[in-house]
This record gives C-alpha cells, sequence and structure tokens, in this order.
C-alpha cells in the first residue's frame, strides 16, 4: 500500500540515536552507527522522532509500505519489561480526563499564571494585557484519529467535534464551544480517510447525550459536518445535534 512513512538521510544522520529513543514501536534502531527504519510494518508515520533529530536527517515521505502492524507493536511492547504499553506507542496518545474546577475559565491575572515570565511586555504564556483565559479542555487526546472509542470520558457526554482551524478563527472557543463538552477535532483536507466510522463506533458505543459540530466557511471544511451526520446516521440513536459555522474571519455566520 502507499502510505506516509519515515525517511532518513544518511548522510545527514549523526548516529546519536534520539530518534531511535524516541521510537515507541521499536521501529528505528542504529546500523553502523546510522539510524535506520528496521521494520515499515512498525512504523505508524506519526513521525514521533522528527522533533528529537538535530540534523534534520528525519523526514515524511509516501512510498509503497507494509501496513502498520499495530497488533505487532503491542506485543513487542508487552515482551519489553517496565515499559508501559500506551495506544499507538506514543505516550501523547494516552487517554485522560481533565478535572475542571469552579475558578477554571475565568480571567486570571498574569502573577496568577504558573510559568509565566515577561518579555518587552508580553508574557511567554501569550499574554499581552495581563489576564489569561483558562483551558474549558476536559479530556486527551483531542485528535479524532487517536481518541479511544471506549475512553470513560464519553459516558454521559455532550460532544464537540470540531475543524481545528476553528479555534484559532474563532477567539471565544474555549468558553462558547468547549466548556463542558468532550473535544474531538481534525481537518478533512488534510487527514487521510475518513471520520465517519470512528465517530460511528463512539456514538454507537458510549451513552452521548448530544453533538455540536463546528466547522469553517471554506467548502472543503464541510467533510466533518458530512462526517459526523454519516455518524448519527449509521450509530442508530436518536442524538440532538446541532452545526455551528465560523467565517475565516472569525464570525459565527450560523448555528
Amino acid at each position: 500500500m502507499i502510505r506516509k512513512i519515515i525517511h532518513i538521510d544518511q548522510e545527514l544522520c549523526n548516529g546519536c540515536g534520539l530518534c531511535v529513543d524516541a521510537c515507541h514501536e521499536g521501529a528505528m534502531g542504529l546500523v553502523e552507527g546510522r539510524a535506520k527504519l528496521l521494520r515499515d510494518d512498525y512504523c505508524d508515520g506519526l513521525g514521533n522522532c522528527l522533533p528529537v533529530c538535530p540534523t534534520g536527517a528525519i523526514t515524511f515521505e509516501e512510498r509503497e509500505a507494509a501496513a502498520y502492524d499495530e497488533a505487532a507493536v503491542l506485543a513487542l511492547q508487552e515482551a519489553r519489561p517496565g515499559k508501559k504499553v500506551l495506544p499507538c506507542g506514543c505516550p501523547g496518545t494516552q487517554a485522560r480526563a481533565i478535572e475542571r474546577h469552579s475558578g477554571i475559565g475565568k480571567e486570571t491575572s498574569e502573577s496568577e499564571v504558573p510559568g509565566a515570565v515577561s518579555v518587552s511586555g508580553t508574557t511567554l504564556s501569550g499574554v499581552s494585557s495581563g489576564t489569561c483565559q483558562m483551558s474549558e479542555l476536559c479530556q486527551w487526546p483531542v485528535q479524532i484519529k487517536l481518541v479511544p472509542v471506549n475512553a470513560s470520558y464519553f459516558n454521559c457526554a455532550h460532544l464537540l467535534v470540531s475543524a481545528d482551524c476553528a479555534a484559532y478563527a474563532y477567539g471565544n472557543f474555549h468558553s462558547d464551544f468547549i466548556k463542558n463538552k468532550i473535544t474531538l477535532i481534525g481537518c478533512p483536507k488534510l487527514d487521510e480517510g475518513d471520520y465517519s466510522e470512528k465517530l460511528t463506533a463512539i456514538l454507537k458505543e458510549n451513552d452521548i447525550k448530544s453533538v455540536t459540530v463546528v466547522r469553517m466557511e471554506v467548502p472543503c471544511c464541510g467533510g466533518i459536518e458530512n462526517a459526523v451526520k454519516t455518524a448519527l446516521k449509521g450509530c442508530g440513536k436518536m442524538i440532538p445535534w446541532q452545526v455551528a459555522v465560523i467565517s475565516t474571519d472569525g464570525r459565527v455566520l450560523e448555528t
């Protein structure tokens, strides 16, 4: 099959081994002092190894490669002593709920933001006015492709399925859309495959109370709305749902 997979430039590789340590799937190794992709079927194509490479030797390419064998990777991880097995082998995909207290979501002064450091009038947390709107995110991960179908936080949840650009375009995204919802994001133009099968499974196997879709006004963003509609039809349940459309200049056009 043709799929996205890593490529290692042997001339740029300095043999540091950082990528081998970063590859939780065990797809990589050092051969004659250079990093090598040892097993195509162990590479999930997510590129956890890319940011640790000090020389930029690792990139993505699309080529004929064996399909990612998640079962084989999990078996390998289970055989490693002291290794904790995580979905896709990546710590960033570990499902967890995030508890939000009553104070979370209020505007907080710069002095109350942990780790905020002033640099020419702007803090490293991105606060320029001295206040910060705290996150309303209730779970991790948020990418549709990564979220576990049977995560405990889906029980009795109000679901938000959003185009990832919407959070950047609409200023009050956290308070108006994320708050009190379980958030799933994606980009139908950039992600491979269709979301409808994954979303159908989530709706079918969990007690979802409602679904809110937030999409951009651009035509390609209709893919995320259509995937939700397909999932709602296929789940065999009557679940209330609504759609909000955000303009490219950050306005809510319709709900």
